[in-house]
């Protein structure tokens, strides 16, 4: 495993209160990185995403709530504590670990942790320099801020989800999360990274308010700036980078799909070259539903998947197989950017999983830590938090805070 203390976060700690998938992500993606990441969860099931199927193995012996796939996904590298933060108690334990905070991330709906009395103004109180970092649906403010919703949600009021599919059909949901991840994880992580460099000139943290929305509807940003430009509504289907360019489409082969992104002339003109086809060099641009379609279309259907990765390597236009997730992860692309790695998981023995996608020379990411259990740490994160064995064993009695078997580690831990 990696040395966590050679990794370039190794000096950062976050407190992360989030579930599911936007904030998971995001602190996945600083924890890998190097940084100490508590999770923060409640004293009853903890963070959602532990329950949720499918499930490695069936042994009765699994370390509590660490068996499922999508849990060991997002919380490698991570430490777990529990905190009733309905209770007096709880919430001084909470403030108790604050002090020694980089960052907090948190993904209630707005308001909810000002209630408790631990949101942003409060938890400065005790730590001026701290960043707290929000991610919510529609952001702190606006007329949907207290609004439920999800990924397509997000999507279908940003205008993405109406921009994506086939002109005269449906919208259709992207195979990713891109509200949840790219709207919501990735901002909320360059936001912190933001923050905590700018406290390095002002010793102050701020909040970090983050919409998956907003977010998500910036990926919109040459379309949006078009639009803004000369007040052209865009159609779904006829968007040039979407499905609106005979040259950038997806085709069907003999035996599967093929992607062909021969945007630049270069490329368009080496593909009709290739298949002997010069007289469509000059039918780039035209639209889905021409004739030109029509004839590139039959072009693509006589040949299979093999076969046009070989006339790519020849001719260097752009064309690429739509590959099965199986087929995706199996890929020798794949293998040698090391994107599917392996880690041994308590009670499960070896899980691949997915590997860190941001390279670095000197101090690349790496695993340091295998998926908690529910509240595996609890006992020890509140010691360093400065409370005694006796303490400790009086805040799992009371509830306020519990290990993975309740009371017991205290006990343990005391011994």
């Amino acid at each position: 495993m990696t040395d966590r203390e050679k990794l370039p976060l190794s000096d950062i700690k976050v407190l992360d209160l989030t579930r599911l998938l936007p904030g998971g992500f995001c602190s996945l993606l600083l924890a890998d990185l190097g940084a100490d990441v508590i999770k923060v969860e409640d004293t009853g099931g903890g963070d959602y995403v532990r329950w949720a199927p499918p499930y490695y193995g069936s042994d009765e012996q699994t370390p509590l709530g660490t068996r499922s796939a999508l849990y060991l996904a997002l919380n490698r590298n991570k430490r777990s504590i529990r905190l009733d933060l309905k209770s007096d108690a709880g919430r001084e334990a909470l403030l108790k670990l604050a002090p020694d905070a980089d960052v907090l991330l948190e993904s209630f709906r707005p308001g909810v942790l000002d209630r408790l009395g631990v949101g942003y103004e409060r938890l400065r109180e005790v730590n001026p320099g701290i960043v707290y970092c929000a991610i919510s649906g529609y952001g702190q403010d606006g007329p949907n801020r207290d609004r439920a919703g999800h990924d397509m949600n997000y999507l279908g009021l940003n205008g993405l989800l109406g921009l994506t599919g086939e002109a005269g059909g449906p919208p259709v949901q992207p195979g990713g999360q891109i509200a949840d991840l790219g709207g919501g994880s990735l901002m909320a992580a360059v936001g912190v990274l933001a923050a905590l460099n700018e406290r390095r000139r002002s010793g102050e943290g701020q909040f970090v308010d983050v919409s998956m929305t907003d977010g998500a509807l910036s990926w919109l940003a040459m379309v949006a700036g078009r639009y803004l430009c000369d007040g052209e509504v865009p159609e779904r289907g006829k968007l040039e980078l979407a499905g609106g360019l005979v040259c950038y489409r997806p085709y069907e082969a003999s035996d599967g799909w093929v992607t062909c992104g021969a945007l630049e002339t270069k490329f368009w003109g080496a593909f009709c070259k290739g298949v002997g086809r010069e007289d469509l060099i000059d039918r780039q641009f035209d639209a889905p539903g021409s004739d030109a379609h029509g004839e590139v279309v039959e072009i693509f259907k006589s040949r299979s998947r093999d076969e046009w990765r070989a006339f790519n390597d020849e001719h260097d236009c752009c064309i690429e197989p739509v590959l099965g997730l199986d087929e995706a992860l199996d890929s020798g692309q794949v293998r040698e950017r090391e994107m599917v790695v392996e880690l041994e998981q308590p009670g499960l023995g070896t899980v691949r999983q997915l590997g860190v996608p941001v390279k670095l020379s000197r101090t690349p990411g790496g695993i340091h830590r295998s998926a908690p259990a529910l509240g595996e740490h609890t006992a020890e994160l509140l010691a360093d938090a400065g409370y005694s064995p006796e303490q400790v064993a009086e805040l799992m009695s009371s509830g306020a805070a519990l290990g993975p078997d309740g009371g017991q580690q205290a006990e343990a831990f005391r011994a």
